[in-house]
C-alpha cells in the first residue's frame, strides 16, 4: 500500500514538490501550497466525467481543447487543480499540464469532494478569473453551470432531473443531468 508523500520543510508546498510525487495512482493537488489527495473515482462518476467531456468536446472550438481527469491546471506556484473536465486554450497547455486559467473546468462532485469542489476549489478559480465553472452532481441528478462577473460566480444555467439545458458561453453544450447518470 502506498503512502502519502513526506516532504523535509515546514514551508507552503510547490509545483516543484508536487512533480516530485512518484506516480502512485493517487490524484494529488496543491491549494495555497496545502496538499490534497482525492481517492479514485467510482464508476458512476467516471461514467459522468465521460459523458459530460463527450458534451462538452462537440462545439469545443479548434482553438480549445478538452481532457478528463487527471489534467494539472497551474493557477500559481502553489496552487495546481485537477478538474474532471477541463477546457483550456490550446497555446496554454505544455507537456505537463494547463498553465493558466481554463476556459471552463467542470466538477463532479463526489461524497468525499463535495466541500472542496464546491467551496474551495471554486473560490481559487474565481480568484484566478475562471470564466466558467460547472458543477454536477450525479446524485440529485443536477448541473449548475456558473459565470464569473466582476470576480463572483453567478448562476448561469441549472437543469436537475430530465430537464435539459443548452448554455452558449464559452460555446453551446446541451445536456441533460438524467442522461449524464442513465446506465443505459
Amino acid at each position: 500500500m502506498a503512502t502519502v508523500p513526506v516532504f523535509g520543510h515546514r514551508e507552503p508546498l510547490t509545483r516543484r514538490d508536487l512533480e516530485s510525487i512518484a506516480d502512485d495512482s493517487h490524484r494529488y493537488e496543491l491549494v495555497d501550497g496545502v496538499l490534497l489527495m482525492s481517492p479514485s473515482p467510482r464508476p458512476l462518476h467516471q461514467r459522468v466525467v465521460a459523458r459530460m467531456l463527450a458534451a462538452v468536446t462537440r462545439h469545443c472550438p479548434k482553438d480549445c481543447e478538452a481532457l478528463p481527469a487527471p489534467v494539472d491546471v497551474v493557477l500559481a506556484d502553489d496552487t495546481v487543480l485537477i478538474p474532471d473536465v477541463v477546457v483550456g486554450r490550446r497555446a496554454d497547455y505544455t507537456e505537463r499540464a494547463l498553465v493558466g486559467v481554463p476556459v471552463l473546468s467542470v466538477e463532479v462532485i463526489s461524497p468525499s469532494s463535495r466541500l472542496i469542489d464546491t467551496e474551495l476549489k471554486r473560490a481559487r478559480l474565481a480568484a484566478a478569473g475562471c470564466p466558467n465553472y460547472w458543477l454536477v452532481d450525479p446524485y440529485v441528478p443536477d448541473v449548475l453551470c456558473l459565470g464569473l462577473h466582476d470576480g463572483v460566480y453567478e448562476t448561469v444555467a441549472k437543469a436537475e432531473h430530465d430537464q435539459t439545458i443548452t448554455i452558449s458561453v464559452p460555446f453551446p453544450v446541451t445536456i441533460n443531468p438524467a442522461e449524464l447518470v442513465s446506465d443505459y
